[in-house]
């Protein structure tokens, strides 16, 4: 289901025909340095992970992690959406995108279009973001969209306590 377009990008639901893409994506080593080792290694791990992950999210809630495709190749480049995670109070802005992708601007364009939809379409007046402390490149972009540091938290992720940046978004 197409979720929302930009100049240069598709957002979708993800669905397990994307599994062959996510598969790669989660296992990029910035992907696995940044936001964590999910252990999927196989085709049907990946399409059983986006079943019980987005799939179910956007069932549940009604919004999920997308699958952004370059719209004039429909050709998956990451992924950018929102989560309800436990631990946090607040809705959570998520991205990942291919490291040939870095530096083009798209994860800034994907994450704008998210936010705008969060707040104009189904109505969320605060948002927040979590990165990995070494993270310099997420944090920034978080900055650059509107999102301020607040603090370091500590979060349970994939059975362990991590160390993350948490930021803050209001709408007025």
């Amino acid at each position: 289901m197409d979720i929302l377009e930009t100049a240069r990008l598709k957002l979708r639901t993800i669905s397990i025909d994307d599994a062959e893409f996510y598969l790669e994506l989660i296992n990029d080593p910035s992907y696995i340095s940044h936001i964590g080792d999910k252990g999927i290694r196989t085709i049907d791990a990946a399409k059983e992970s986006i079943q019980q992950g987005p799939m179910a999210m956007q069932a549940q809630c009604g919004f999920s992690l997308y699958l952004v495709e370059m719209r004039t190749e429909a050709r998956p480049v990451g992924i950018c959406g929102l989560i309800k995670r436990d631990g946090l109070e607040n809705i959570d802005i998520g991205y990942a995108f291919l490291p040939a992708f870095a530096g083009q601007g798209l994860a800034r364009e994907a994450a704008s279009a998210v936010m705008q939809y969060a707040n104009e379409t189904l109505g969320i007046q605060r948002l927040v973001a979590i990165t990995a402390p070494d993270n310099a490149r997420s944090s920034h972009l978080l900055e650059k969209i509107g999102f301020r540091f607040e603090k370091i938290i500590r979060l349970m992720r994939n059975g362990k306590e991590e160390v993350s940046k948490f930021y803050t978004r209001d709408f007025d």
